[in-house]
């Protein structure tokens, strides 16, 4: 059994306190997505799929969790970025599309937590999902999103992630340690609340 398994939001029997409040948390994490099967074989894809998985809020035990895949390529409005050169800081990854209402939904929170986590190192990251430069420049532009995006029109990147914790749908959103190790996932629309709570859990935790 993985350690993703272990740590899924469900009460265990003992620690009625760690129960409720993981089920507090859950509740504060929307599971709407776009699609369960954002890897399907489309003109825009590669004909690879995504290993399925279930809207909802996984956490994974500290230092356990998978090695977050050195993925690097192109940013939303010109240059390039590598996920590697973000190590040492907490980092919040948001897979997203400007097609996908959840995300439009979700966009609002993320902004505002990556100015209010700015200050203490915290680091957000997109990456922008089958979609055009211009469609995505609008709506981080609409947004008012200040970090940047990876541009994956044909889910080259996102691929990379199907081995260890893959987005079964937009939006997905991980939070990866300061060694580079994935603590949380969530599949679906994310809230402030709830993901505020995901971040400052692995900013507490050591390198």
């Amino acid at each position: 059994m993985s350690p993703a398994t272990r740590r899924t939001y469900r009460p265990a029997g003992a620690g009625r306190a760690a129960a409720a409040a993981a089920l507090a948390l859950t509740s504060a994490l929307g599971v709407a997505a776009c699609s369960t099967d954002v890897g399907a074989s489309t003109p825009a894809s590669n004909g690879q799929s995504f290993v399925a998985g279930s809207p909802g809020a996984t956490v994974f035990k500290s230092g356990a969790g998978p090695m977050a895949p050195s993925v690097s390529g192109p940013v939303v409005g010109g240059g390039t970025l590598s996920l590697t050169s973000y190590r040492g800081h907490v980092v919040v990854l948001n897979f997203w599309g400007s097609w996908c209402t959840p995300c439009r939904a979700e966009a609002p929170g993320l902004a505002a937590l990556a100015t209010a986590f700015k200050s203490s190192g915290v680091r957000f990251l997109g990456i922008d999902i089958r979609d055009s430069p211009a469609s995505a420049q609008a709506f981080m532009s609409d947004f008012r999103i200040t970090y940047p995006s990876l541009n994956d029109p044909s889910d080259n990147l996102a691929l990379d992630f199907r081995d260890t914790v893959p987005p079964a749908g937009i939006p997905t959103t991980l939070v990866i340690s300061r060694s580079g190790r994935i603590t949380a996932r969530v599949i679906g629309e994310t809230t402030y609340n709830g993901l505020k709570a995901l971040v400052q859990r692995a900013a507490s935790e050591p390198g």
